[in-house]
């Protein structure tokens, strides 16, 4: 047993112990320092990420992956195309994909510029609805009273109300309004974007809302909120200062969860005619002009499958990592 050394400051029992470095850090982390590190440390979710990040590329460098292969989404190719519509050539180094059946479009072309509305509907749907969803349940569960009793009737009320019939009456309207039939495709197009954003926002928001609420609901009685309206902060600084960073994780998860949902429902309102149309290059587009051609042309429908069945999947599973990164019972 060692001695213990008499100084003139007092007793030394002995040397002090050292912390480990990885315990000395953590604790001077924040959460959502702490889930990005568990999250880079998943494989899975890093070639998630890897994925996501290449068809985003696609999806922005279209014109230039188009041009590489020197064809063009709108250009039409009826010296391929037989008396039935079907093409005479398959892949090759002019088309990298073959042709599409009937108008000769280039497939290659069409699916990279495909990838553009999916992303984008999906992407601005996923913002609107996340903002919207999480500024009415923070000013619902925090300043309560009257504003919580309509916010919470008004999350009551689009849960209640049928999706589908709502994403056919929509384009339906707004076309009535900015010139019905006589419209041109380009317009008509275009208006379906839009709509179809508003539609998929507008069911998406209450979801977030509601949780949000609660969460709220039970933050404001910590001693942290108190403190804060003790010293007369006001309203907007404790949501933003306060709340708002306790609020990251579940509003992270709803979003990156809602986001290949988003992507199903654009393709599949646009497979039933009610979403995106043509001149749009979409992969519901193309899965819906496919149906009539998959035996004779099998490309022609699963290149579009494939990418959305793809991405879908992706995203689905970075949606769980992240699920389980910022989820501190669970261990990846």
């Amino acid at each position: 047993m060692d001695p213990i050394v008499v100084a003139a400051d007092g007793p030394h029992p002995g040397p002090p112990v050292d912390r480990p470095a990885s315990a000395t850090a953590a604790a001077g982390r924040s959460p959502s320092r702490v889930a990005l590190a568990r999250l880079r440390r998943d494989r899975v979710a890093m070639v998630c990420v890897g994925i996501v990040v290449l068809f985003v590329a696609v999806a922005v460098f279209a014109p230039a992956l188009a041009a590489l292969e020197g064809q063009s989404p709108t250009a039409l190719h009826q010296d391929l195309i037989d008396d039935y519509g079907f093409p005479t050539v398959g892949p090759s180094a002019e088309h990298w994909f073959g042709v599409e059946p009937r108008l000769g479009r280039d497939l290659f072309a069409r699916w990279v510029y495909g990838a553009r509305p999916s992303l984008l509907v999906a992407g601005a749907a996923t913002l609107v609805a996340t903002v919207v969803g999480l500024v009415a349940g923070m000013l619902a569960g925090f300043v309560g009273g009257w504003l919580d009793r309509v916010v919470s009737w008004l999350i009551d009320l689009v849960l209640s109300l049928p999706y589908l019939l709502f994403a056919i009456a929509t384009p339906a309207v707004l076309l009535s309004v900015t010139g019905g039939a006589e419209a041109p495709p380009q317009q008509v197009a275009r208006v379906r974007f839009i709509s179809l954003i508003v539609v998929l926002a507008f069911f998406g928001w209450a979801g977030l809302a509601r949780l949000v609420r609660g969460q709220v609901l039970s933050l404001r009685e910590h001693d942290f909120v108190a403190a804060a309206a003790v010293l007369g902060l006001p309203t907007r600084t404790v949501l933003v200062r306060e709340l708002l960073p306790n609020l990251v994780a579940p509003v992270v998860v709803s979003a990156s969860l809602s986001l290949p949902g988003y992507i199903v429902a654009e393709a599949g309102l646009t497979f039933l005619g009610v979403g995106l149309t043509e001149p749009t290059p979409s992969w519901g587009v193309t899965v819906a002009a496919a149906q009539n051609y998959y035996r004779a042309d099998p490309l022609y429908l699963w290149l579009p499958v494939l990418g959305i069945t793809t991405l879908v999947l992706t995203l689905s599973l970075l949606g769980d990592a992240v699920r389980d990164a910022f989820d501190p019972k669970t261990h990846r």
